[in-house]
């Protein structure tokens, strides 16, 4: 069969099913180039969820008559000369507007400030027509109409328009957080109106416009640098966590991306945190040297390679742990709105109560319930302490009793234990409910967790080594880890060529399968330049032996032991959640209290 060379118009269309996936793909495109052209207002409008009409105005730069003819044609643009090494602006392709052209009815109006008119030029399935003057303001205004009408086949595999229409709606978000400085709105006929004004510099005022105003109070920002990567942004407090990872967003050099490696460096730094089937709320912003990173991955953009992906997932995982070893206990702010909306006002018939009380004994909730627990002996209940009274007079002495100073901490004074279960503290502005043995768990295990890093573990010595194969390149990956493994209880050597002998495993684990685990840790080296496996099973097992060994559910503590609870929490990172990742207590302002009775 002879070769021969394929129609313009098919090459272009060939390409756009690269560049152009579906509406969203299209609106990126354009919302790209009119954030390279300077543009500090941009207005999107669909219809039809984006295929019958996509329309993006913009205050830029503009363009002349030379330059539009230019654009409509591949590989034309302004963003490059002749290197990919130190590219700077969102797109530079210059594949886009072709692309969308020869799929699409395209029709671009532009103007630049010092012109006296505007121009406009338009393609319709790969077909230019005659450039053509046009009443214009300084900008540009790119329409789409019918997208996909000259490749049917494709139209036939999008979405719902609702679909097509919130896919549009998030690639916005994306674009708004990564430049606070531009006013964005997005509207339609199927749609109702979304706008985010210029916050200018403040990035968290964007972010809370685009994740709600809860993000604010949930975030700790993260400020970090390791070998000129830097790394800013908010990470949520664990407790503040959603269903899905949509509201994760990643940006490196100021480009939305969706990244598998900064996916997985917040997973792994969420790891002990955040229950299953839960995801952290994280921002970043990742800013390097455009030479260390690759962003001519795909057409799309959307991908990105870093010349040293080992040390920029280290940078997000050290960054996001050290920020919540720092801020992270605090409780997240949504779930004092949780408790409100739990409460009705008034007394409730019998009728309307639950049919059985409640007990720790039989919630569905309940934490596990060791035979053996500290040894301690059961503790006194409030049964001798003496029952609180409205009148004003002296109980223990004739002089008016100093302040307590615990309510000074952030915790509070322990006041009270309820259901044998919880405590409830006063601060100096509210009060605090925490679930005892969900704290305690936690206290527990971040100091079997911190004793795991000060020493080597205890291993258990195999009587007869396990010889493992495995190919020659994982063994050498393997015993360049050696060293690390070895302060976690598992001693490797080399056994010939293409074998690994496992001499020692760690005594936490107990019977080990060695095989599993040598490949999976080879796996892991392999695509992350990490052994962290291990260390995640080793924590694995000190979290259940934490709960297995805390304050239990249904023990009832002195006050002395109630307040030592709290001031432990005070200072023990990450005890705002439980290992499981559930809140360990919930803070309620005296504002929302008498919210409750109607006095504010």
């Amino acid at each position: 069969m002879a070769i021969r060379q394929l129609p313009e118009t098919l090459i272009n269309q060939i390409a756009a099913g690269e560049v152009i996936e579906r509406p969203a793909s299209a609106a990126k495109e354009l919302i790209e180039n009119a954030l390279d052209a300077g543009a500090t207002r941009i207005e999107i409008a669909t219809s039809g969820g984006g295929k019958a009409l996509l329309r993006v105005s913009d205050n830029g730069s503009g363009m002349n008559a030379a330059d539009l003819e230019l654009a409509v044609r591949r590989h034309c643009t302004s963003k490059i000369s002749e290197t990919l090494e130190d590219i700077r602006t969102l797109g530079f392709r210059g594949e886009a507007l072709p692309s969308i052209g020869s799929v699409a009815r395209l029709s671009i109006a532009s103007r630049r400030r010092d012109s006296a008119g505007g121009h406009e030029i338009a393609v319709a399935g790969g077909k230019i027509a005659h450039l053509r003057p046009a009443a214009a303001n300084p900008g540009t205004i790119v329409e789409v109409r019918d997208l996909f009408f000259a490749t049917p086949a494709r139209l036939k595999f999008l979405k719902t328009e609702r679909a097509e229409a919130g896919a549009i709606t998030e690639i916005v978000k994306r674009m708004a957080i990564a430049f606070p400085a531009v006013r964005f709105v997005l509207s339609g006929s199927d749609r109702t109106t979304l706008e985010f004004p210029a916050t200018g510099d403040d990035h968290l005022a964007r972010m809370a416009q685009v994740l709600g105003k809860e993000f604010r109070d949930n975030a700790i920002a993260l400020d970090a640098v390791r070998e000129e990567i830097a790394l800013t942004g908010f990470a949520g407090v664990p407790t503040f966590n959603r269903g899905n990872s949509a509201h994760q967003y990643a940006f490196v050099n100021g480009r939305p991306v969706q990244d598998k490696l900064i996916l997985s460096a917040i997973r792994g730094a969420y790891a002990e945190t955040i229950p299953s089937g839960r995801h952290p709320v994280a921002v970043l912003s990742i800013t390097l040297d455009p030479a260390l990173v690759d962003v001519n991955v795909h057409p799309a953009k959307s991908d990105v390679r870093f010349r040293d992906p080992g040390l920029v997932r280290g940078l997000i995982v050290g960054a996001i742990r050290e920020a919540l070893a720092r801020d992270g206990s605090r409780a997240a702010t949504t779930g004092a709105s949780d408790m409100l909306r739990s409460f009705r006002p008034g007394f409730q018939p019998n009728s309307q109560r639950p049919q059985t009380a409640w007990s720790a004994e039989t919630s569905p909730s309940r934490p596990y319930q060791p035979t053996t627990g500290f040894g301690e002996r059961p503790q006194a209940s409030f049964d001798g302490l003496s029952m609180p009274t409205a009148r004003d007079e002296p109980q223990f002495s004739p002089q008016p009793a100093a302040p307590e100073p615990h309510a000074r901490y952030p915790l509070g004074a322990a006041r009270a234990q309820i259901h044998a279960n919880y405590i409830v503290a006063q601060t100096e502005d509210g009060l605090v409910i925490v679930d005892q043995h969900a704290a305690h768990e936690r206290l527990v295990f971040e100091a079997m967790r911190k004793a795991l890093h000060s020493k080597r573990l205890a291993s258990q010595v195999l009587l007869i080594p396990e010889i493992i194969d495995i190919p020659e390149e994982d063994c050498d990956r393997l015993m360049q880890h050696a060293a690390e493994l070895s302060e976690l209880g598992l001693a490797i050597e080399r056994f010939g060529p293409g074998a690994i002998a496992v001499r020692e495993t760690p005594a936490m684990l107990g019977e080990v399968d060695a095989h599993g685990l040598i490949r999976q840790l080879a796996d892991e080296i392999a695509e992350w330049d990490t052994a962290s496996g291990l260390s995640a099973k080793l924590e694995y097992v000190a979290a259940t032996m934490a709960c297995h060994g805390s304050v239990r559910s249904g023990r009832r503590l002195r006050p002395e032991e109630m307040n030592a609870l709290l001031r432990e929490m005070e200072v023990t990172p990450g005890s705002g959640q439980c290992n499981h990742g559930r809140p360990t207590y919930i803070e309620l302002k005296l504002s929302d209290i008498e919210r409750l009775f109607g006095r504010s």
